[in-house]
């Protein structure tokens, strides 16, 4: 039987599960009340969302628990880093932005990437959830889920924090820099 392009091996699954069980444990107040025994259970029954996770890891988000949900039984993680992940900047919104580009084209969108990797761009509000958790995005920034009616148009929103607010802007949605890219929700 072949191997799923979107599987991990034991090792590349324990050494996933020691990092994010380091990271919850030393950020407990991110998650108070969620225990890290049964985080651990619902991730070892989804492979498929610990590649997700692993996914997360490796772009440099940095994914912790952030919450759960009551009615859906799903612990929810969110793109933890200090600033927006290294792995997913420079890259325009989605992919009709991307081609609409005639130069210069960034290597892919940030909604492309979120569904290979198999995660969702946060949206205004989920970022703004996630500032109360902690400061970031200092220096960087990131797209967050643009409404349809401003995407039609051409735009897109990104957020970052600066002077100890949580800003939202707007850009074209073909725009790209070195120090914008997205976070990223995954419900497990």
């Amino acid at each position: 039987m072949a191997k799923s392009k979107k599987t991990l091996t034991a090792t590349e699954r324990d050494e996933l599960l020691k990092i994010l069980k380091q990271r919850f444990e030393k950020n407990i107040q991110r998650h108070k009340g969620i225990k890290w025994s049964d985080v651990q259970a619902k991730l070892e029954a989804n492979p498929e969302k610990m590649w997700s996770l692993d996914q997360m890891e490796l772009t440099g988000g940095e994914p912790d628990v952030v919450g759960y949900d009551k009615k859906t039984g799903e612990y929810i993680f969110y793109d933890c880093s200090p600033e927006t992940p290294k792995g997913r900047r420079s890259i325009c919104y989605d992919r009709a932005a991307l081609n609409a580009r005639k130069e210069h084209k960034p290597r892919t969108s940030a909604m492309d990437m979120a569904e290979e990797m198999g995660v969702t761009m946060l949206t205004e509000a989920q970022y703004r959830e996630l500032q109360k958790l902690g400061e970031f995005d200092l220096k960087t920034s990131s797209w967050v889920q643009t409404p349809p009616e401003i995407r039609k148009l051409g735009g897109a929103l990104f957020c970052d924090r600066r002077f100890n607010t949580v800003f939202v802007y707007h850009n074209g949605a073909e725009s790209y820099y070195a120090a914008r890219g997205f976070r990223a929700e995954l419900r497990v």
